[in-house]
């Protein structure tokens, strides 16, 4: 008879608090290149190669210590990604390293007293533990009945074990959650993704063209530092955004669109451009499919049509059609990173991806560009198992353009259901905070009750690790090695990251963590190198070069691997999609059965007193990941919920006040103060993502601001890729509850 699993308590991790004072970033006297190069030389400071963990972008730079003491981080100058230069995150990397609330032993769930505890154990204590109820999970459930949740490098040495495992439910929250439509769009109407950084031409752009997108806020490095120059060279910005952002700061436009409605912008901008034969002639004829079903399909998507839709005069959606048609093909209009706004995604991005069609943007200088990416070899490893099962099983026939796991759908498919032969057992979690990342996060915390397995990796205590059975303390990007950074771009490179400081603590790195387990588990053929030192100088040795000498320059350029960047004047050339064309005319989406051209349906609007919640980023923060750094929570401590002036008045609500937001399903937040500005939409308030947080153990970032997450309780399903549309929800004020 099987045993009923007693219920998972939140579990407090205690002594968290205990550490010692925090080494500022505090920068000392200035000096330049020689004055730098004599200190190296006389040995009083120190500097180590590095790229960045603080978001994707990856910047390569260099960690300095001085008199053995954490000093400061900059760019390398030889970088592609940073071009030198760090963005306030990335300048703060230190304050992760001297955090004092680290997680500093490996920590198991065990009971005492009828309470369940977490017991510091021994690293040979917790993997035996893991490997043990792995092997466990797979003789009763099968393999496949483990996932991982990954975000960030070291994320790629668990998704080895997993498949060395026989599992290949791996799932990134930055696809359901974020980008995801994106990369299904560009890929349907392309045949390509977009990528990671982005292949914008920015630079070299006229005309960037931004919907929801915001630059200067995201702190994307490089793209940030070419948006900067192309608005010194004077192209034209037009920003699309209910909220007057600092992108809408330096555009020529800013269209205050209402929310929910861009898809119907984009199809008047069509519209004009197809109509008033603005677009491309050339271009069209030689590389797309389907303009005539396309000019067809939108001829009555005039912008007076759009016009009571998106509240966007007709003369305003002319005139910036226009100036798109005029800067073309050096315009941009840019594909965005968080896109799952409202569950028609992958078809609201596809509409911006054929107006970049139409204008001639991809593949052209000011446009898209062709990026190059370094290959370097692997160390031959043993086939991986066949899997019997994937997550696709768990939801047949349903988001068939999805190419990646989505992390929404295991969650899901972990509680279990009579319409479902398995659902998940085991959970690998490695760094991401699911309770502040997923969506609906009471389904997350129902699915979690479900599991036999939940191990949390992470550097510090994150609501997650609270539910684990399992808590494995990972070392900071600035004391491991980890892969080379392989970023795309104009010209290929390899970064190399090296450890500047010894691990604190009891932490280690993931590499460590995972072979280890892998050794326990019997697959260890899979990491056959002992050390990653050893991996990484295999793989530099074998295109010449060695881990000596990236330990001295941090970047290195293959030149001779680059492509070329744009494509030539009428040059042949066959694009990866069904047709070989661009498709305007998805036929891929035809034969799925869906809207092969993009089409517009009204959204849900606010019940009386309710506002749209709209959410987003600052520059010094990448969501909760480091609201809780020393460095940056000093630039930022908690985030505000901006108001219209107009609806504050209404409502009685003073910039600056505290007040409680109420969701349509009546769920509160924490308090949050308000930021009462003329600089946003009446129907719709904004929050930055990331604060809020409810564990004490984060002693900085513990009730400070409000999470958005919490308020999102309803999401809307892209019907095409399984992407979780989250600005579907709406906010009303509550003064008493602050």
């Amino acid at each position: 008879m099987k045993t009923k699993m007693k219920r998972r308590e939140f579990i407090k991790i205690a002594g968290a608090g205990a550490g010692s004072l925090v080494v500022g970033s505090k920068l000392y006297a200035s000096f330049n290149s020689k004055d730098e190069q004599n200190l190296l030389a006389d040995g009083k400071i120190e500097r180590t190669p590095t790229y960045c963990e603080m978001c994707f972008w990856k910047c390569a730079g260099w960690v300095y210590k001085k008199d053995g003491k954490p000093w400061k981080i900059i760019g390398n100058p030889d970088d592609p990604n940073s071009r030198g230069r760090f963005c306030p995150r990335g300048t703060g990397g230190i304050g992760a390293y001297t955090d004092p609330d680290r997680l500093k032993k490996p920590l198991l769930r065990v009971e005492k007293n009828g309470k369940q505890v977490f017991k510091e154990v021994s690293w040979d204590e917790a993997l035996d533990f893991i490997a043990g109820r792995m092997k466990d999970i797979a003789q009763k459930h099968g393999p496949e009945c483990i996932a991982l949740f990954s975000h960030g490098s070291g994320g790629s040495y668990f998704k080895t074990l997993l498949h060395a495992f026989g599992s290949n439910n791996v799932a990134a929250p930055s696809y359901a959650q974020c980008r995801g439509p994106r990369e299904e769009a560009y890929m349907l109407t392309f045949g390509e993704a977009v990528g990671s950084p982005e292949r914008t031409d920015i630079i070299n752009a006229k005309c960037l063209v931004l919907l929801g997108s915001h630059i200067g806020e995201n702190m994307h490095n490089g793209q940030v530092q070419e948006f900067s120059e192309a608005v010194a060279h004077g192209a034209t910005v037009i920003t699309v955004d209910p909220r007057f952002s600092t992108a809408a700061s330096k555009s020529k436009y800013w269209l205050p669109i209402k929310p929910g409605t861009d898809l119907a912008l984009l199809l008047a901008w069509i519209h004009v451009i197809i109509y008033e034969e603005l677009y491309d002639k050339e271009y069209v004829k030689k590389y797309t499919f389907g303009f005539e079903q396309l000019k067809e399909a939108l001829k009555d998507k005039t912008p007076e049509w759009a016009y009571p839709i998106t509240t966007i005069k007709p003369h305003v959606i002319r005139q910036t059609a226009r100036e798109m048609a005029k800067n073309a093909p050096a315009t941009i209009v840019h594909p965005g990173r968080h896109v799952t706004w409202y569950g028609d995604d992958t078809q609201r991005v596809r509409a911006g991806a054929i107006l970049n069609a139409l204008l001639g943007s991809w593949g052209r200088r000011g446009g898209f560009y062709f990026p190059s990416k370094a290959h370097l070899p692997k160390m031959p490893i043993p086939k991986f198992p066949n899997v019997k099962r994937d997550w696709r099983k768990a939801f047949p026939n349903k988001y068939p353009v999805a190419h990646l796991a989505l992390s929404s759908g295991i969650c899901d498919a972990t509680i279990p259901s009579p319409e479902r032969e398995c659902s998940f057992k085991g959970w690998i979690v490695y760094g991401t905070n699911l309770p502040m990342t997923l969506p609906q996060p009471e389904k997350t915390l129902e699915a979690i009750q479900h599991l036999e397995l939940l191990v949390a990796i992470d550097i510090l205590p994150a609501e997650i690790t609270g539910w684990a059975d399992v808590v494995l303390p990972e070392c900071t990007y600035l004391e491991r090695y980890d892969n080379l950074r392989l970023s795309p771009g104009r010209v290929p490179s390899i970064a190399l990251r090296a450890p500047a400081f010894e691990p604190k603590y009891e932490s280690k790195p993931a590499y460590w963590m995972a072979r280890e387990l892998a050794k326990r588990l019997g697959l260890e053929d899979y990491f056959p190198a002992k050390t990653i030192e050893e991996y990484l100088d295999y793989q530099l040795k074998a295109i010449g070069s060695s881990l000596e000498e990236m330990k001295k320059i941090g970047v290195k350029l293959l030149p001779e691997e680059a492509q070329k960047l744009y494509l030539e004047d009428g040059e042949d050339f066959e694009f990866p999609t069904p047709t070989g064309k661009i498709e305007l005319y998805s036929t891929i989406l035809d034969e799925y059965g869906f809207d092969p051209i993009p089409q517009y349906t009204a959204h849900e609007e606010p019940p009386e007193g309710y506002y749209r919640l709209l959410y987003g980023r600052a520059p010094m923060h990448t969501f909760g990941r480091t609201t809780n750094n020393p460095n940056l929570h000093d630039l930022m401590e908690e985030n505000t919920v901006w108001i219209n002036s107009k609806v504050a008045k209404q409502w009685g609500i003073k910039n600056g006040e505290y007040i409680t937001l109420e969701n349509q399903d009546g769920v509160r937040s924490t308090p949050v103060k308000a930021k009462v500005t003329e600089r946003i939409r009446h129907d719709a308030v904004f929050m930055v993502h990331g604060f809020g947080h409810s564990d004490k153990r984060l002693r900085r970032a513990y009730g400070k601001g409000a999470d958005d997450q919490r308020l999102i309780t309803r999401v809307k399903i892209d019907p095409l890729m399984g992407g979780t549309g989250m600005r579907v929800n709406f906010v009303t004020f509550r003064k008493e509850e602050a």
